[in-house]
């Protein structure tokens, strides 16, 4: 594989990479280059995952070694799951199962915890020299990279440690790549300003969409109208059975209009999530209204439902059964292992978070 399908892999369905010079001289040298992604321990997994999982295979397929970063002090600083460690290193455990069962490459893939590295003296060493050359300002606009907003930060100190710590985590696993979904962008462009004046190595960043809840998403705000599971009726997830993904779907946002495509839930799902996994959509329209219908591209599905020819209850229809299908290894990866899941679910109901 050049250089060019390596670039076309990482890059593909991303919505913003800083930069391209950057990471075409790294894709150029002769080693293994490294990325690495950094989640919250925090509860069940989504439908939103999937991208995730699928952006993580287009960068080992590139040549990627690639860390999936545990953050379980971040998730205490954030007050996740009642704020028990046990709890939070639990549920790192199901989200690894979580990753495998979605066809990450265990082979390409190395899972590693903050805590694994946060028992390093130069791991100090680097947080403190990256806070002395951001401002107090900065480490608050960055505290939405938390799902928080700026004056949160008054109310419990530890959490001005997150941003830093986000940043220290780069530098100390010395990673090539850091990639992310949009929300994570102002922890990546406080990494990199520190790196330039520190005379560190700049990590690349690399951010994939948010994919907009089931309810819509919000052009001004994406953020804020994402895929979460704090939303149990505005996302998928990955363990729910086909009638529930059907009823979910069902009820979904499916505006008919070109310019609210973005903001389309249901057309978001087919474009980053089903067509890289399908390579072609399906849609089992009655006769009186078409027949079935079948689409090699997302473009292909956007000009023919754009155009009038799909009634958006159709495309829901083959969208959630394009989902079923996505998911159907999930379920049989956890028919055989569900301990970690079990585990879980009990956590949850004991802290009042499932009932």
């Amino acid at each position: 594989m050049d250089i060019e399908e390596r670039y076309a892999l990482v890059t593909r369905n991303s919505a913003e990479l800083i930069s391209e010079d950057e990471l075409r001289a790294v894709l150029a040298e002769d080693r293994q280059p490294t990325a690495y992604i950094g989640f919250e321990p925090s509860g069940l997994v989504h439908m939103g995952w999937t991208l995730v999982a699928g952006k993580i295979r287009d960068l080992a397929e590139a040549g990627f070694k690639v860390t999936v970063f545990w953050a379980d002090w971040h998730a205490y600083i954030n007050d996740k799951l009642g704020g028990d460690l046990d709890n939070i290193r639990a549920c790192a455990a199901y989200m690894e199962d979580c990753f495998l069962a979605l066809g990450v490459p265990a082979e390409s893939v190395e899972f590693r915890y903050a805590s694994q590295i946060l028992d390093d003296i130069s791991y100090w060493e680097k947080a403190i020299k990256v806070a002395k050359v951001t401002s107090l300002s900065r480490v608050k606009r960055a505290m939405t990279i938390m799902g928080r907003s700026e004056d949160e930060a008054e109310v419990d100190a530890s959490k001005m440690f997150y941003p830093i710590l986000q940043a220290t985590d780069i530098f100390c696993m010395d990673v090539d790549l850091a990639y992310a979904g949009m929300d994570q962008r102002r922890a990546h462009m406080l990494a990199r300003d520190a790196a330039e004046k520190l005379k560190w190595r700049k990590p690349i960043a690399l951010h994939t969409p948010l994919l907009p809840g089931l309810s819509g998403g919000d052009r001004m705000d994406p953020a804020a109208s994402k895929m979460s599971k704090s939303k149990p009726d505005s996302s998928i997830h990955i363990h729910d059975s086909p009638d529930e993904i059907r009823r979910k779907m069902g009820k979904a946002y499916c505006p008919v209009e070109k310019e609210e495509e973005d903001t389309n839930p249901v057309l978001m799902i087919c474009r980053y999530i089903l067509f890289p996994y399908l390579g072609r959509m399906e849609f089992d329209r009655p006769e009186k209204f078409g027949g079935p219908v079948a689409f090699d591209s997302y473009e292909e599905l956007t000009d023919y439902y754009f155009a009038g020819k799909l009634h958006p209850m159709d495309l829901k229809k083959g969208t959630a059964e394009g989902v079923i299908k996505r998911l159907a290894p999930v379920a049989e990866y956890f028919a055989e292992k569900p301990e970690n899941y079990e585990r879980m679910v009990s956590i949850l109901k004991g802290i009042g978070k499932l009932r």
